[in-house]
């Protein structure tokens, strides 16, 4: 088993009497069928349903104070605390940003037992991507230990979660300027197609009914050395996208998928700054990918 405190994470806490009805209005997924120990996966999208920030949605037992704590990107934590105080109106709801303290340790490659440093929790995305625990931002090594865990760093988790095929936002896709089926959330629990009206959703359920998500992240895999993120995708002179995170051989790229069956109909080599990736279909994708190998 292994753990690794992730630096780039932080927490949010949303409390109050209409904490949960409040939540359910605005995120993707159904807070209002969540029971407390639970964690569920999605976001906060803009009117125009685009991504404002995906996260980790915990709702914490009594035991441990109650309300909800946001596992979400640090870079984004103060962002999510101002649109909840904005949308909150009269609502009996706080918002905190609590990441000075608290923190992430994600474990994987076993089943961790509780934690007396904090509220742990399976990862909602994808079962092999391993456990999650909240915890003061300093205790990682003494957590891990207790755990029986050996200690990584964030880069050898990345490394897994890439090998999975899993996209994180900022390095896979940008916030802001991506649909929730363009980062894969459809297929990873982080949209709720039955529930309640939340903001962008009109946007989201259009996308899912019409079936006309063209671009997609997918997973890569290259043969040289690593080409850098950021670069352009293409087949020829046609651009297909943008490469994200990679590591080992294996990475992520957000790629026009309809371009990329067209390129390896063709035989076309897919190319990122000169060297030959070779896109695949998830392994636990249940969308259509023509031609795209598994």
């Amino acid at each position: 088993m292994q753990a690794a405190f992730l630096p780039d994470r932080g927490v949010v806490k949303v409390s109050g009497d209409d904490a949960k009805t409040f939540l359910n209005g605005l995120l993707t997924v159904d807070v209002g069928k969540m029971q407390p120990g639970a964690a569920r996966y999605g976001a906060l999208l803009a009117p125009q349903g685009k991504i404002v920030s995906d996260f980790i949605v915990y709702e914490a037992l009594e035991t441990d104070g109650g309300g909800f704590l946001i596992d979400c990107p640090l870079a984004l934590a103060g962002t999510l605390v101002d649109k909840f105080k904005f949308y909150k109106l009269r609502a009996k709801v706080a918002a905190d940003d609590l990441s000075a303290t608290l923190g992430i340790l994600a474990v994987w490659d076993g089943t961790p037992p509780d934690s007396e440093f904090g509220p742990g929790y399976a990862d909602p995305r994808l079962p092999a991507l391993g456990h999650r625990i909240i915890l003061p931002r300093n205790a990682a090594a003494d957590a891990a230990t207790e755990l029986g865990a050996d200690i990584a760093d964030a880069e050898a988790y990345d490394a897994h979660r890439i090998a999975l095929g899993v996209p994180r936002g900022g390095a896979d896709f940008a916030y802001g300027d991506t649909f929730p089926h363009e980062a894969d959330m459809d297929q990873l629990g982080g949209v709720d197609f039955d529930k309640g009206c939340y903001v962008g959703q009109e946007v989201v359920s259009r996308i899912e009914h019409r079936a006309n998500a063209r671009t997609r992240v997918l997973p890569i895999a290259y043969d040289e050395f690593a080409p850098a993120s950021g670069l352009d995708v293409v087949a020829g002179e046609k651009p297909l996208g943008t490469l994200g995170s990679t590591a080992n051989g294996l990475g992520l790229a957000l790629l026009r998928i309809d371009r990329v069956a067209d390129a390896l109909a063709a035989g076309t080599p897919i190319t990122a700054g000169g060297i030959a990736i070779h896109p695949k279909k998830p392994a636990w994708a249940r969308f259509d990918l023509p031609g795209v190998p598994s």
